[in-house]
């Protein structure tokens, strides 16, 4: 097992920080101080399976839809994690983005706040996102999965208004606690998915389907051109799809990629 820890940068409370325990979990780690992307970094590097790499802050991620995001040093935890997953179909890989998202949910569970999946992969906190997820193709098997979690900012420093930290919710989390309480819930669930050959159905679907509290709310689905359908989410598929019920309709809508707005109903 390779593991590396790299620090840069000119702050000794990030540069020290022990990460032993994470690096443990994984085929490798390093830890840079400020990058533009881990996603980007991570394709370009590279790596065998289970290889990690965290920043003490991003000045150039991307979330879904291509969306820019930054975040300041230490204030968040922004983790990319390199897999090549042997699995029985290709189609099984578009499972590892609601894999994340379940792993990040019940890691800020044990960090102590009430967090649930929002279909596919964000994590809330009362209705208010405290972690995104991006998963991108790097070649046919190979997947990079990056992951930002909110831990210090204050209300004016994060992205949207509706977004949330680990601080805001009244918890202190280190980026060390936090990156430990991730991987400790993502190698697990991901070995097992692969030990499965990719099959959901060995626990996957029913675990994000357990955390996912988009299921059972009316949603608006917000597709790839800027096709919409409103309906309730009742189910995730073996596909890792969105089923969506529509009123005065009998066919249920399989949402595969998009965003989902939760509607509120006074």
């Amino acid at each position: 097992m390779n593991n590396t820890l790299l620090a840069g940068g000119s702050k000794p409370k990030l540069a020290s920080m022990d990460l032993s325990s994470s690096q443990a979990l994984v085929a490798s780690l390093t830890y840079v101080e400020v990058t533009g992307s881990t996603n980007v970094d991570l394709a370009a590097k590279g790596g065998e399976d289970l290889t990690v790499l965290v920043a003490g802050a991003q000045t150039a991620g991307k979330g879904r839809a291509g969306r820019e995001w930054s975040s300041p040093v230490g204030a968040s935890l922004s983790v990319s994690i390199l897999l090549k997953p042997k699995l029985a179909s290709a189609d099984s890989l578009a499972w590892l983005p609601l894999l994340a998202g379940a792993a990040m949910t019940r890691a800020v569970r044990r960090l102590g706040a009430a967090a649930t999946l929002k279909w596919p992969n964000d994590v809330l906190v009362n209705e208010r996102k405290l972690c995104g997820v991006l998963s991108e193709l790097v070649d046919g098997q190979t997947v990079i999965v990056g992951a930002g979690l909110n831990l210090e900012q204050q209300q004016d420093e994060l992205p949207i208004p509706n977004a949330t930290s680990l601080a805001l919710e009244g918890l202190t989390v280190s980026l060390p606690e936090a990156l430990h309480a991730y991987l400790a819930e993502f190698v697990p669930l991901y070995k097992s998915f692969v030990a499965a050959g990719g099959d959901p159905e060995a626990g996957l679907r029913s675990l994000a389907i357990e955390l996912c509290s988009t299921i059972g709310q009316d949603v608006r689905a917000i597709m790839p051109g800027d096709s919409e359908v409103v309906g309730q989410a009742i189910d995730i598929d073996s596909a890792g799809r969105l089923l969506i019920a529509v009123p005065g309709e009998n066919t249920l809508y399989a949402v595969g990629a998009g965003d989902i707005v939760h509607l509120r109903h006074n």
